[in-house]
């Protein structure tokens, strides 16, 4: 898979499983969520960290599909940042664990920025952008304007009546005998 290739997939596979990013509290969740949050494994005194088996495995390794591209290309800002974690003492596995992290931290970043920009044009109205007062939308023209009636049908009336929970109708009962003790 090529570069080019990998970017749909990830994206794709990213935004399929988190769905709402509002769910994590901030990126450290997100890491734990995605299987990139390291967890220590020490024995004695030798501290050993390696990544979570917890967690979204599918969502891992679109997660893990992104370092591992960007370290094949030399001129990528990622094999930067491993190269600089080799030359630091880690082993090539730890560098890629540090990158993953970083990715991960990356992509939550993004989906942050993402459904702040969504939510501020849910806030701006229908035509999507701030200040815009006409009645047109992105779906077309404003209903009123339909030259064939309406657009979408609305529902039709239901001839059943209204169902009420069984905790109301209890609590009718009791009102009426507290009415006729009275």
């Amino acid at each position: 898979m090529t570069r080019a290739q990998s970017r749909p997939y990830v994206a794709g596979t990213v935004i399929g499983y988190v769905v709402d990013v509002g769910r994590f509290a901030d990126r450290d969740h997100f890491a734990s969520y995605n299987g990139t949050a390291p967890i220590e494994v020490s024995s004695g005194g030798h501290k050993v960290f390696r990544l979570s088996r917890r967690g979204n495995r599918r969502l891992n390794h679109a997660v893990h599909m992104a370092p591992v591209t960007q370290i094949r290309f030399r001129h990528s800002e990622g094999r930067a940042y491993y190269d600089r974690k080799i030359k630091e003492g880690k082993t090539n596995k730890e560098a890629l664990r540090c990158l993953k992290r970083r990715v991960s931290d990356a992509i939550f970043a993004h989906l942050v920025a993402d459904a702040k920009r969504k939510a501020e044009t849910v806030q701006a109205g229908p035509g999507g952008q701030m200040g815009n007062g006409s009645v047109s939308s992105v779906a077309g023209l404003h209903p009123e304007c339909q030259l064939f009636g309406q657009a979408t049908p609305r529902p039709v009336p239901t001839i059943r009546p209204r169902v009420t929970s069984k905790n109301s109708e209890a609590e009718e009962l009791v009102q009426k005998k507290s009415r006729k003790a009275s």
